[in-house]
C-alpha cells in the first residue's frame, strides 16, 4: 500500500477529525492556568471542606402539610378569618375613661388669691403661674405646698388638693391647673411618614388614622403600605389601605402605643406553565386568584395542566383549623408539622380549572403577599418530550450513518 493510500477516505477523515479534537482537548486542560475563571469550581470548593471530598448532608426532616382542593366554603373561610385585623386583636376601642395626669407631664399651676398683699398676690397681680414638671417618682412641688403627687390624678383633683392644702395660708385661694405638655399620653409613629415623631394626645379619644395624619401621613400608596400596631405584648398588622376601606378598623389609639409604617409592595411569584414566570406585584389593596392568573399572563396552552393550580403559602392557624378541621390538624401537629417563626403552618391549595365552578369560585379565593402560585405541566408533556428526544437520537445515529 503507498504511503498516500486511504487518505482521501470517508473514515480516514472522521479519523483525523476525532484526533484533532482530541489535541486540541489536551491543550486547553493543560493550560487551564490561563483560561479566565470568576471563581473555583464546585468540585475544588467541596473538597476544600473538612469532609474532603464530600458534602456534609445534614438529616432531612420531611415537611408535613395539607393540599386543599378549593371550594366555595374555602374561599369564604380564607376571606373571613385570614384577613389581618387590627379590630380583631386590640378591640375598636373607646374614650378610655377621663384622662389622668402622668410622669412627665408639664402643668402650669396658676394661684389666685382675693387679698392684694397675699403667697401668691400682689397689688399689681391676683395670680402667679407656676410651672410643674411631674418627676419620675410622680410628684411635683409647690411652693408653701410642698410635694404633690399629681400621678394619677385628674386635673380636678390636682386642683381641689391644692386648694386644700392653701386654705390655712393663702388669702381665699383658688386653683387652675392646666396642661401643657401632655408628655405621658403620647404615641410613637415611626418609618415610612413624612414626619416621625411622639404624637401627643389629645384629651379627646383620637383614632389610628388620625394619629397618622398629625405625623404627615404614608409616603407611599395605602395598598403598598403596612401599618403594625404594638401594645403591650400584642402585635398587629394590616395594610393602610384596610384601615382607609373598613372604618371598625380605624381603632382608638392608646397612651404609649408603638405604631410602624411599612413600604412592602404586596407581589407573588409565578411558576410553572404560566405565560409569565417572575414576582408580580399587586398594584391594589387585594387580589382575587382568578386577578392573579391574568396577572401572569394565563397558562400555556400546550404544557400546562388545568387541573393543577397550586398556590403555597403559610397561613394562619385559625384559618388552617377552620379549612381542615381541628381532628385533621391535631393529627397533622402529631405528624410534625411545625410552624414558621410568626405562627403560621405550611399549606397547598389545589384549583381545578377543568370545572366550571372553579372560575366563579377563584374569583373569591384571595391571593395573599408572597403567595407562590404554580400552575403545573401536563403529563402528556413528559411522554411528548420522550418523543422529541428519540426522535432526535435516531436522526442523529442516520447522520452518523450517512457521514461514513
Amino acid at each position: 500500500m503507498s504511503k498516500n493510500e486511504g487518505i482521501g477516505t470517508p473514515g480516514a477523515r472522521v479519523a483525523r477529525s476525532f484526533t484533532r479534537l482530541l489535541a486540541g482537548a489536551a491543550l486547553v486542560t493543560l493550560s487551564g492556568c490561563i483560561v479566565p475563571s470568576d471563581g473555583p469550581l464546585t468540585r475544588e470548593v467541596i473538597e476544600s471542606g473538612a469532609a474532603g471530598g464530600s458534602s456534609y448532608k445534614i438529616p432531612q426532616t420531611k415537611m408535613v402539610f395539607d393540599v386543599v382542593e378549593i371550594d366555595q366554603r374555602v374561599a369564604n373561610s380564607v376571606t373571613t378569618l385570614g384577613t389581618p385585623s387590627l379590630a380583631r386583636t386590640f378591640g375598636f376601642g373607646g374614650a378610655g375613661g377621663t384622662p389622668v395626669i402622668g410622669v412627665g407631664d408639664k402643668l402650669d399651676v396658676t394661684i389666685f388669691e382675693a387679698g392684694p398683699d397675699g403667697l401668691f398676690s400682689t397689688t399689681e397681680r391676683k395670680s402667679t403661674t407656676i410651672p410643674v414638671v411631674v418627676q419620675p417618682d410622680g410628684r411635683g412641688q409647690i411652693p408653701y405646698v410642698g410635694s404633690v403627687r399629681f400621678a394619677g390624678m385628674t386635673i380636678d383633683t390636682a386642683r381641689s388638693t391644692i386648694v386644700d392644702a392653701l386654705k390655712a395660708k393663702a388669702v381665699e385661694p383658688d386653683v387652675l391647673v392646666s396642661i401643657a405638655g401632655n408628655e405621658s399620653r403620647a404615641v410613637s409613629v415611626q418609618g415610612d411618614v413624612n414626619d416621625a415623631a411622639m404624637i401627643p394626645l389629645g384629651l379627646n379619644a383620637e383614632h389610628l388614622s388620625e394619629v397618622l395624619a398629625r405625623a404627615g401621613g404614608a409616603t407611599k400608596a395605602p395598598y403598598d403600605t403596612y401599618v403594625t400596631l404594638k401594645r403591650g405584648g400584642r402585635s398587629g398588622t394590616v395594610l393602610l389601605q384596610t384601615i382607609v376601606d373598613n372604618p371598625k378598623e380605624d381603632i382608638i389609639v392608646r397612651p404609649e402605643d408603638r405604631i410602624y409604617v411599612t413600604y412592602d409592595p404586596q407581589t407573588f411569584s409565578a411558576l410553572g406553565q404560566t405565560s409569565k414566570s417572575g414576582k408580580v406585584r399587586f398594584d391594589a389593596s387585594s387580589l382575587s386568584l382568578i386577578e392573579a392568573a391574568a396577572l401572569a399572563g394565563g397558562g400555556n396552552m400546550t404544557t400546562a395542566d388545568p387541573k393543577g393550580y397550586f398556590i403555597f403559602r403559610y397561613e394562619n392557624e385559625s384559618v388552617y383549623r377552620n379549612v381542615v378541621g381541628d381532628d385533621r390538624f391535631r393529627d397533622l401537629l402529631a405528624k410534625g408539622m411545625t410552624s414558621d417563626g410568626q405562627g403560621r403552618y405550611p399549606i397547598i391549595y389545589r384549583l381545578d380549572l377543568g370545572r366550571p365552578q372553579s372560575y366563579i369560585v377563584a374569583q373569591s379565593f384571595p391571593v395573599r403577599n408572597r403567595d407562590v402560585i404554580y400552575l403545573s405541566r401536563h403529563p402528556a408533556t413528559d411522554f411528548g418530550r420522550f418523543v422529541q428526544m428519540i426522535t432526535g437520537t435516531v436522526s442523529a445515529v442516520n447522520t452518523t450513518n450517512r457521514t461514513f
